[in-house]
């Protein structure tokens, strides 16, 4: 059972018979002597996918969801539905877009990610922290390029679109962190 001062980033919990992902916390001091903490939260419905925002005094208790989660492949896309395979027992689920919460824009064909079920029906995916992709494309490099800390927009081949810095080229391979949507380093290929 989670505790109101104990939400971050990721961490689940049921209010309402609906479960929630955490998005983002913060914590407010009362200005008055003897007022309660207050943790303003927005949270991810799992179900609908929508975004909601929530207000708890610290301390209170919150319910842990009654979530399986399964090793699954993602497998292809179809309109607006994403289909998925249970690695263990090659049984097929589909998610629709909404589901997704973002994710899609990083699923590429045979990633294996965690695939949540609420009431024995699949609601939502966790992605790996950081993946690698090749640049699909963005401005070519130029020599003498050194300033630091400057940028220019890559788009991968799922659509992403990265700030990178200026010395990636088309065809690099770059580590994107997932959660955050960002560039993280460029990928070494062989030695």
């Amino acid at each position: 059972m989670p505790s109101t001062s104990d939400l971050k980033r990721g961490i689940r919990f049921l209010y309402e018979g609906a479960p929630y992902q955490v998005h983002d916390v913060a914590f407010q001091s009362p200005s008055a002597r003897g007022a309660n903490t207050l943790v303003k939260c927005r949270a991810r419905d799992l179900v609908t996918g929508q975004l909601k925002s929530f207000t708890f005094r610290a301390g209170e208790r919150l319910e842990d969801p009654d979530v399986e989660t399964r090793k699954v492949q993602f497998l292809y896309r179809a309109e607006d539905s994403f289909h998925f395979m249970d690695v263990e027992t090659y049984e097929q689920f589909e998610l629709p877009l909404d589901a997704l919460g973002g994710a899609e824009m990083y699923l590429i064909e045979e990633l294996v990610v965690r695939l949540f079920f609420f009431n024995e029906r699949p609601i939502s995916v966790e992605l790996p922290k950081a993946m690698d992709y090749p640049i699909a494309e963005c401005e070519p490099a130029i020599k003498g390029d050194t300033v630091t800390n400057v940028t220019k927009t890559a788009r991968l081949a799922t659509g992403l679109e990265v700030h990178v810095p200026l010395f990636i080229n088309p065809g690099d391979i770059i580590r994107v962190d997932t959660s955050e949507g960002r560039y993280v380093e460029r990928v070494k290929v062989g030695k």
